[in-house]
């Protein structure tokens, strides 16, 4: 179906992808189309290898090798200086191409089985909760998706982190499934990107990841008499509070775990009849960092 144009979800680490060969123009055009997603939105181009990348970028900044070899395959995106052959579709016009080598063993076989990489967005209708499972991706995208690569549920749970580089050196354009501290430990400090009108990187829009129940971020016990006598929904780090549903998402305090379950827990409320979903901040370290960043955009709206 890939090699003939066509749109699969596919399973990684961090959530579902749903992918088109990234050098037809076409097959990227059904991702946008499925999606509903704005074009001036770029995708992340999935690769089978560290070699591939020099298929899509014209040079590695500083640091990158580093980078790829300490965190590939994994939950990091590189944004760099794109070669002509990569469509502008792809990368919104932009003159960069956010690149990563997922580590999820099924996806690495196809793409190996591939001559080809996949620009991959998140697999669900635009702005909305991304999926973590394959029945996810059937729940939102239906009939718009033609077949789904089941890979069992994501182990990491969020996006993952994206990182590019500017005049000479590394920002953060999204937190996600890889700790800033780790990127750090191998280049040195990591800048943050300044604020656009239109994204330099995928997954850059203020409002994003949102379901469709108003989402509330704070603290749970100040924000709850706020809410007296409606079905509230709360997604908590560790405690259990007094509301029609309540996920506490790691009782270990464990924020890998935390993070795997997020987006699983805001579509379950999502569903679950409540009015309105409260959640707490998070400890702003680790994989905090891109759970707060998440339910932050999934509040914009």
């Amino acid at each position: 179906m890939l090699r003939e144009g066509g749109i699969v979800a596919i399973p990684t680490e961090t959530v579902y992808g749903l992918a088109a060969n990234a050098f037809d123009q076409g097959a990227v055009l059904k991702v946008f189309e499925a999606k509903q997603r704005p074009s001036f939105d770029p995708l992340i181009v999935h690769v089978a290898s560290k070699e591939e990348v020099h298929r899509l970028a014209r040079e590695l900044p500083t640091g990158a090798q580093e980078l790829m070899d300490a965190f590939w395959p994994g939950p990091l995106t590189l944004v760099l200086p794109k070669r002509a052959e990569v469509p502008d579709i792809v990368t919104s016009g932009l003159d960069t191409v956010g690149v990563r080598m997922p580590a999820h063993p099924l996806t690495l076989e196809l793409l190996r089985a591939l001559e080809f990489p996949l620009a991959a967005p998140s697999a669900n209708p635009f702005g909305y909760v991304s999926p973590t499972t394959a029945a996810h991706v059937a729940a939102q995208l239906g009939d718009r998706v033609p077949y789904i690569l089941d890979g069992g549920p994501c182990e990491v749970g969020v996006e993952s982190t994206i990182i590019g580089w500017e005049g000479d050196r590394w920002v953060l354009f999204r937190p996600g499934g890889l700790p800033v501290e780790a990127i750090e430990s191998v280049i040195g400090s990591v800048a943050n990107a300044v604020k656009q009108v239109l994204p330099a990187a995928p997954g850059m829009l203020e409002s994003h990841y949102a379901p469709r129940t108003p989402v509330h971020v704070g603290g749970i016990v100040e924000l709850l008499p706020c809410f007296a006598g409606k079905r509230v929904g709360v997604i908590s780090f560790r405690k259990t509070y007094a509301a029609r549903r309540c996920v506490v998402l790691s009782e270990h305090g464990d924020l890998t775990e935390a993070a795997r379950g997020l987006f699983a827990a805001l579509r379950a409320l999502d569903d679950g009849g409540c009015v309105v979903i409260l959640a707490e901040r998070f400890p702003d370290e680790g994989l905090g960092r891109a759970i707060n960043d998440r339910l932050r955009r999934a509040a914009a709206r």
